[in-house]
């Protein structure tokens, strides 16, 4: 009967090390899907059909716009939309806003947000799909945003003569944000203004937030996007707005707590909105009434 036993046991240490190999590998397997298609993770190209269709200016009574394709130094193109207000116009603002959009969806998906700045306000509109979104080709990766962002500048301040002789205001969501202090801090000579959304200081750092079972992996995480580094370069005479959802679901609200006190900026200001979430702050009671106040009193020409 002891023999029998011991027999049974063996058995069932031998069936304890093969699962506990076979779970090892699985462990392995999971992290090298993980560090392989996180891109795909990171950056939902195709989310909310951003691959369908996407919608036109005049589709959203802004029939005076153009379709522009930029070529980026490393062989993709961005599509892009331009919306100017005539410069003789005697209200002319003479201030762009560059739109830097949040994941998933397309820029077609951001038209309402357009019309604001360049309807209700008399702003003029700059705004693009990151590579491998919308119209735009490649494939979406930090650096890749990156040299996004350094040619659509190249374009808006040297290639364009009305951008280049108005204002530049960023306007960052979520990963929006990202691309925009990225852009503050590197070519900030280019830039009268910052505003930011619902930012994180880091991917890594983010990631515990949504996935809470993969906080003890994160160093395996290559798309880092560290602007915990960056803000602190942004000149102090840049001023920023930042706004923050309290019940953020996504981008932990202490990011942005730490985003305002490591900004040198002399100008600084932060609102926050108690209930809102990620994506409904910009629906949110003042809002819009916050930033038209910032970019009408804090960037020049004041007052328009």
């Amino acid at each position: 009967m002891f023999l029998g036993l011991s027999a049974i046991v063996i058995k069932l240490l031998k069936l304890a090390k093969t699962m506990a190999q076979v779970g090892i590998t699985l462990g392995v397997l999971a992290l090298v899907g993980l560090y392989t298609y996180q891109s795909s993770l990171i950056y939902p190209a195709s989310l909310n059909d951003g691959h369908g269709h996407c919608a036109t200016p005049d589709e959203f009574d802004m029939p005076n716009y153009e379709l522009v394709h930029l070529k980026t130094v490393d062989g993709e193109t961005l599509q892009c939309y331009l919306l100017k207000h005539p410069k003789s116009s005697p209200n002319y603002a003479n201030k762009t806003v560059l739109i830097l959009s949040p994941n998933a969806g397309n820029i077609g998906h951001a038209l309402p947000i357009v019309s604001i700045f360049y309807k209700n306000f008399g702003y003029n509109v700059f705004i693009y799909s990151y590579r491998g979104y919308g119209r735009s080709t490649g494939k979406p990766s930090e650096n890749g945003l990156k040299l996004d962002a350094q040619r659509v500048m190249q374009y808006l301040t040297t290639e364009d003569e009305q951008y280049s002789q108005s204002s530049i205001i960023l306007y960052g969501r979520s990963l929006g944000g990202a691309v925009s202090i990225y852009i503050a801090a590197t070519m900030s000579s280019l830039v009268h203004a910052l505003i930011l959304e619902n930012t994180f200081l880091s991917i890594r750092k983010t990631v515990p937030h949504i996935f809470p079972f993969l906080k003890y992996i994160t160093r395996f995480v290559h798309q880092k996007w560290e602007l915990e580094s960056l803000v602190p370069l942004i000149p102090a005479n840049i001023p920023v707005l930042l706004l923050s959802a309290r019940k953020d679901e996504i981008v932990p609200p202490a990011h942005m707590d730490t985003i305002f006190s490591l900004l040198q900026s002399e100008d600084k200001t932060m609102f926050t909105f108690e209930n809102s979430m990620h994506n409904d702050t910009v629906v949110q009671p003042d809002y819009w009434d916050k930033i038209q106040s910032f970019i009408q009193n804090k960037v020049n020409p004041v007052g328009y």
